[in-house]
């Protein structure tokens, strides 16, 4: 029997880290809040991902006292990018006078950390399926059934690339550094896991979608060694210590990112409505490490948006919704302008655009307050 007796005020599609993230920032104030899951699928391999999180997610995440343990959350202490030869960019959270760059933050444990808050929140209810109420918050994922339901229209461009995500064990610690190379066939990233200390890496590895076949299918240690080859032997020699996984990347965004419900008449003061939030709304390319933390920065933005309303307002009113969007379009934009244009930049090779790469980098690395602009950016301490 479910532990609510009354109407759910809003209903939020998909529990993962940003539907449970939202979850429980509206619980906060109250709201019955109903949590669909969306299907397990039948033996899921293992999860192999890594996010790099900034400041901003990890302050949220610690609010809800749902940030992972030391060994599942491992300081950045410096990324280190090497584009073309004689080309690279170094980022220091000492030069920023900041505890770290960013954390990785292994998926899982992540995960776990926000199912335990929401099992012991009494104002959210696992459902098994979408129940009626005057919000509901689509979290479903870039493949979101309801958004196609609701006609919204998805504007998707696929990128030539798929990405390879893996772990290693390394000879070498990894010393809290994030490595990235922009290769002639690729982008490599290589990821600080298992905390200070740690000899293991997360692997994201953007290629074209013949080479990610071909590489997923080397036998492990022919692939490990190609690994080793194209992180210059960074972290010394390698071995997987997980499966290898395969998607293929896009850059993607609603055009609406909320509305009536379908067949209802659109006002100010809709009796029910619908919004998006995290992937359902955008996705980047990976290259910058930003997708979840854009994410979590919808979930946070809807519940300051939510919280702040009228007292008059319902959790559904338009007006209230259509700022959220307005405010969360004007953040998204600039981080899918900036990892298309790096994509598009790094993903060609003619000689006066590699010379171009060069200077750039050279220039941007030494630019003083406009590299420690960026830095903060992507760190999520500056607005």
């Amino acid at each position: 029997m479910p532990r609510m007796a009354l109407p759910y005020d809003i209903c939020i599609r998909g529990a993962g880290i940003v539907g449970r993230t939202l979850a429980l920032l509206l619980a906060r104030d109250r709201l019955r809040i109903a949590l669909v899951p969306g299907p397990i699928p039948q033996d899921e391999p293992p999860d192999v991902r890594a996010y790099a999180l900034n400041g901003a997610s990890r302050s949220l995440l610690e609010g809800l006292r749902a940030w992972p343990q030391a060994e599942h959350a491992t300081p950045v202490l410096r990324m280190q990018v090497q584009g073309d030869p004689g080309a690279a960019v170094q980022f220091d959270a000492h030069e920023q006078g900041a505890e770290a760059l960013a954390w990785i933050v292994d998926v899982p444990a992540l995960e776990q950390r926000l199912a335990d808050a929401v099992h012991y929140q009494p104002q959210i209810e696992t459902v098994d399926a979408p129940v009626n109420a005057p919000l509901t918050i689509v979290c479903e994922g870039k493949a979101s059934r309801t958004r196609e339901e609701f006609a919204v229209a998805y504007d998707v461009t696929p990128y030539p690339q798929h990405a390879l995500a893996t772990r290693l064990r390394c000879s070498e610690a990894h010393g809290q550094v994030a490595r990235q190379w922009f290769l002639d066939d690729g982008i490599l990233a290589l990821l600080p896991l298992g905390g200070p200390q740690g000899h293991e890496v997360a692997v994201v590895w953007s290629v074209g979608p013949a080479q990610a076949a071909e590489l997923s299918a080397l036998p492990e240690p022919e692939f490990a060694l190609r690994l080793q080859a194209a992180s210059q032997g960074a972290v010394g020699t390698v071995a997987l210590s997980a499966p290898r996984a395969v998607w293929p990347l896009q850059k993607a965004q609603a055009q609406r990112w909320c509305g009536p419900w379908p067949g209802a008449q659109p006002s100010p003061g809709a009796a029910r409505s619908w919004v998006l939030a995290g992937d359902a709304a955008h996705t980047v390319h990976p290259l910058a490490g930003q997708g979840l933390n854009l994410g979590l920065g919808d979930a946070a933005a809807l519940a300051r948006a939510l919280h702040g309303r009228d007292y008059w307002r319902s959790v559904a009113d338009l007006r209230v919704l259509r700022a959220y969007e307005r405010e969360r379009k004007a953040a998204v934009w600039p981080m899918l302008l900036a990892t298309d244009g790096l994509q598009q930049l790094f993903g060609r090779s003619d000689e006066a655009l590699v010379q171009l790469r060069r200077w750039g980098m050279a220039g941007f690395d030494r630019s003083g307050p406009l590299k420690q602009w960026i830095a903060r950016q992507a760190m999520g301490t500056s607005a």
